[in-house]
Formats: structure tokens, C-alpha cells, sequence
């Protein structure tokens, strides 16, 4: 096996267009598991962790660059504050030593439909920066996935970085393990709301082939506090509202059976947290918390 080390973006760029089959690795923490597994044995490893540019942050007209190399950790840290739906499902990924080592960039690479990040990368409009050294492209979030631990990125393409607007309301993020802590999740949900615009965004993990959103569910529930006039009014939700938008969020998945949940169970738990997690976003956004 060979290791490549580059020490810049140029440099790594160069290498993915030279060895297209590179497997690309930062903190390791989903790649070395399938080595240690032996699920895969590439040729050749692209080490980015050299690249300072991937490890850094910043805000870019009004939008935050999150850089693929910057560690789970730093997200709770620093970005709670601006990106909470991404710091809370941050906060879900295994141990303290994963998230120091873990990235949002190595979980995009991996495209796992159980991914953490991905629900609050789409309920928050991400786009994904890709890179080559025939120049750069964005792809939003939902064009990103394509099947079951495969994206819409190039051979010769490098995850290089998140690009996302805060959205201007609250934002939540759910997930339902087997145990309490360092689990794989069963399901997950996230939502975000962007009256600005009068939108809502959601995004479901671990209950379809790939992340998705509950785009159904998303566009009623967005009509439904118009209507109501409670986008402007921020009053109390009508009866039955929360219970509605559960169903079509739940009708959004196609989960199947495996070792961790059934389908039917997949599907009562994302009811139960869209309609909990629908609750606790509007409550915020009701009493003036906007983030």
C-alpha cells in the first residue's frame, strides 16, 4: 500500500489526479475500521492532515466555510453558537477521542445513510465544496448522495469543505440509538426552520438508502404556519399540526429491516421525534430565540 503525504491543496490535488483511485484519509476513524476489518485495501492512502486549509474555518458572505478537516470537537466548540443542529448531532458521535479525531469531511466521504452530520447538513441547505485540478464545484447537500455509501464526487475530486448559511430560526437534531452513548444510529432526524424565508428544511438519517429530506412534509408544514399566520404571530401550534407534519415526515423514509431496528420501528421513531423535535424548535422560535 502506498502512503501519500501532501503538505498543501495543490499538492493533494495533484495526487487524487494521479493515483484516482486514492482513498482519501483525515481522522481515520471510519476508514481505519474498514482497514482493520479488511472491508477494503486501496492501493494507495491520500493522507490530508498536512493541509492547514482543510483544518480551518470562516465566515464567507454571510455564509460559514467549515473546512472537511475540522474535528467534531471544534464544531461544539466553536460553531454552537452559529450551527447548533450540526453541534448537536456533533455531540452524538462516539466517544470524546472520535470527535477529536472525527471530521464532518470524513463522514461526507463516507456517505453512510447512518451518517451523523448529514440530517443537519440538510436541514441547514448545505452545499459541499468539491475540488480537482481542473477547478472547484458545489453541489447542495441533496444532490450529494447518491446510494448507499456513495456520493456525487469525482475519482479525481477531494471533499474540501461545508459551505452553509445559519438558518435564521431554531434548529434540532434527534437521533434513537440501541444504547445511550457511542451507538450507531437506529434513526435520526433534523429540522430547521428559515422564516426569513418562510421554509422549513428537515433531514432524515438511517431510515433510507441515503440521507434525505421530508420534502412533503416540509412544504406543508411551511403552508400550514402561513396560513395561520404564525410565521409573523409566533403563537401556539394548532392542535393535531405536530401529529400531521410526524406522518409525512415518516412517510419521506424507506428504512429497512437489520440488526439494530426493524422498519416499523424506523419509521415510529422518526414520527416520534418530528413531531417532539417540531415542538421544541417552534418553542424557541416562540419565545424570540432565533438559533
Amino acid at each position: 500500500m502506498e502512503f501519500l503525504t501532501p503538505t498543501s491543496m495543490q499538492e493533494a490535488l495533484e495526487a487524487k489526479s494521479a493515483h484516482p483511485d486514492a482513498k482519501p484519509i483525515l481522522g481515520g476513524t471510519d476508514v481505519m475500521v474498514e482497514l482493520n476489518f479488511d472491508r477494503c485495501r486501496p492501493a494507495t492512502l491520500l493522507d490530508l492532515t498536512r493541509i492547514p486549509e482543510l483544518a480551518e474555518w470562516g465566515r464567507d458572505n454571510g455564509s460559514i466555510k467549515l473546512g472537511a478537516g475540522v474535528s467534531y470537537t471544534r464544531v461544539i466548540a466553536e460553531l454552537a453558537d452559529q450551527l447548533p443542529g450540526l453541534a448537536m448531532a456533533s455531540r452524538t458521535v462516539g466517544s470524546p477521542q472520535i470527535r477529536n479525531r472525527g471530521t464532518v469531511g470524513g463522514n461526507l466521504g463516507a456517505a453512510s445513510p447512518a451518517g451523523d452530520s448529514h440530517p443537519a447538513l440538510l436541514a441547514a441547505d448545505a452545499e459541499i465544496e468539491l475540488r480537482s485540478v481542473n477547478g472547484l464545484r458545489r453541489l447542495p447537500a441533496t444532490e450529494f448522495y447518491t446510494g448507499v455509501k456513495r456520493h456525487a464526487g469525482r475519482d479525481d475530486e477531494l471533499i474540501t469543505a461545508v459551505h452553509i448559511t445559519p438558518p435564521s430560526g431554531p434548529q434540532q437534531f434527534c437521533k434513537i440509538g440501541t444504547r445511550n452513548a457511542m451507538v450507531i444510529s437506529v434513526s435520526a432526524f433534523s429540522i430547521a426552520l428559515h422564516p426569513d424565508r418562510s421554509e422549513v428544511r428537515t433531514g432524515i438519517g438511517s431510515a433510507a438508502p441515503t440521507p434525505r429530506r421530508a420534502v412533503d412534509a416540509e412544504t406543508w408544514l411551511a403552508a400550514a404556519l402561513e396560513a395561520n399566520g404564525l410565521w409573523e404571530s409566533r403563537g401556539a401550534l394548532p392542535e393535531g399540526l405536530a401529529r400531521e407534519f410526524a406522518g409525512l415526515v415518516a412517510a419521506a423514509a424507506s428504512p429497512i429491516d437489520d440488526v439494530r431496528g426493524t422498519a416499523a420501528y424506523r419509521l415510529h421513531s422518526l414520527s416520534v421525534m418530528a413531531r417532539r423535535s417540531l415542538g421544541w424548535v417552534w418553542n424557541d422560535y416562540a419565545s424570540g430565540q432565533e438559533h
